[in-house]
């Protein structure tokens, strides 16, 4: 299994409250962890690292090779979960910790399937043929709206509304997880990215700058774009591919 990752502070943001782990895991595997912090500068950056640590720690010593895809499910909202907790419980400890909060978006690659688990807009897709499957969907209240027809999918990319998540690692004692698997082929890429790149880099754009074959440029040229189009949120892309 191939791994290439970026992150990158964004030429806005005085700090970075993005965070990121990758990794093989056995029998071939990997796994991938982007999460993006909320609730103050450095509680968001506290939040995003304690949460992947975490989720980290839980697949590492969770996933063996062969298990069924239940099993794995169960291991990767169960590593979101606990990071809920953990993150809730320290946010009550302490006044400047109280409101942080995380995105998450989890995976895990075997040589047969993909497996997601997410809350909140960081996201995961599945590029092949030519297009841009996005695997999660964003739980914000822009989305909401989008699928109620109150506003265009052309009204998204401006709207007074656009960062207001309505899910989060951290900010509520229970956490909803979302959780999706995929068939993972040969010439397919799965990448999972902060919302620094998807505000800045349409889903068309994605696809041209990773369908070169130049795998291990993907996240650096994917990260430039967001910083040449603007740059003002902390942008973090990490893909994985056979």
């Amino acid at each position: 299994m191939k791994i290439v990752a970026r992150t990158d502070r964004g030429l806005v943001r005085e700090n970075n409250q993005d965070s990121y782990t990758c990794g093989e895991l056995s029998g071939g595997a990997a796994f991938a962890v982007v999460c993006d912090g909320m609730g103050g500068a450095a509680e968001g950056a506290f939040a995003s690292s304690e949460a992947v640590k975490i989720i980290r720690e839980k697949i590492n010593s969770g996933y063996k090779n062969g298990m069924s895809d239940i099993s794995v499910k169960a291991l990767l909202v169960s590593a979101l979960e606990n990071a809920n907790k953990h993150i809730y419980l320290l946010s009550l400890t302490d006044e400047k910790y109280y409101g942080m909060g995380t995105t998450a978006v989890a995976a895990i690659a075997t040589d047969e399937f993909v497996y997601i688990a997410h809350a909140g807009d960081s996201r995961a897709y599945l590029i092949a043929d030519g297009e841009a499957n996005r695997l999660t969907r964003d739980h914000s209240v822009v989305q909401n709206m989008l699928e109620n027809g109150e506003i265009t999918p052309d009204e998204v990319a401006d709207h007074p509304k656009k960062h207001i998540i309505t899910r989060a690692i951290g900010v509520d004692s229970e956490l909803r997880v979302d959780f999706c698997q995929e068939q993972f082929d040969d010439d397919t890429l799965i990448l999972l990215c902060s919302d620094g790149l998807t505000n800045y880099v349409t889903d068309e754009k994605i696809v041209e700058l990773t369908c070169d074959g130049g795998y291990f440029e993907y996240a650096g040229k994917l990260v430039d774009l967001a910083l040449k189009n603007g740059g003002g949120d902390n942008v973090t892309v990490v893909a994985l591919a056979k």
